[in-house]
């Protein structure tokens, strides 16, 4: 899948087959996550892979908007370390873990991130030094739905915002126009 396919099919998906995601495909994934940037390279990020039903229904439970992760088959729990970049670690995590939600979309899986969860009781089931932030869960799975309505209902309801609403140009308050940044001169 073209990248600008995989940036326009993306959605937050919520219910899942329970068909478990073949190791082929996940570890490109995983491959995908490593060659994540980060500032100096450092990674300062481990992921932990859960399909392990119990820990995923106790990490559901934990968190209000985190229900469905005990149906998703596998869960991506983004570990970060303040230690190896204390600036730096959440940003980072970050971005490994939208590595897993774009290579997860160009795989035709459907993702969610989440971050409502209690901390301390993933810590706990998985095993994470005390030391180290759970920053954000990705579901991973295929997806129940053929099409997800509840995806493009929410996509009417609340759209996206125009790029004028998102983007400035030589100042916070300038609204982007891309024809004036189009006749901008070289420097």
């Amino acid at each position: 899948m073209d990248f600008y396919d995989v940036i326009a099919t993306r959605r937050s998906i919520r219910s899942y087959k329970p068909d478990p995601i073949p190791l082929p495909v996940l570890e490109r994934i995983l491959e995908a996550v490593r060659r994540a940037p980060s500032a100096n390279n450092k990674q300062p990020w481990r992921l932990v892979a859960v399909t392990d039903k119990g820990k995923r229904e106790q990490i559901a439970a934990s968190g209000s908007y985190a229900k469905f992760l005990s149906k998703s088959p596998l869960i991506i729990v983004g570990v970060g370390d303040p230690a190896t970049a204390p600036d730096r670690y959440i940003i980072d995590t970050s971005i490994a873990l939208e590595h897993v939600v774009l290579a997860a979309t160009a795989e035709g899986l459907g993702s969610c991130w989440v971050c409502s969860f209690d901390e301390k009781l993933v810590k706990k089931l998985l095993g994470i030094p005390e030391t180290m932030k759970a920053i954000a869960i990705i579901a991973l799975g295929h997806s129940q739905d053929a099409v997800n309505v509840m995806g493009i209902l929410g996509k009417l309801l609340r759209p996206s915002k125009k790029t004028e609403e998102l983007f400035a140009l030589h100042s916070y308050t300038r609204v982007w126009n891309g024809e004036e940044y189009d006749k901008l001169p070289p420097e």
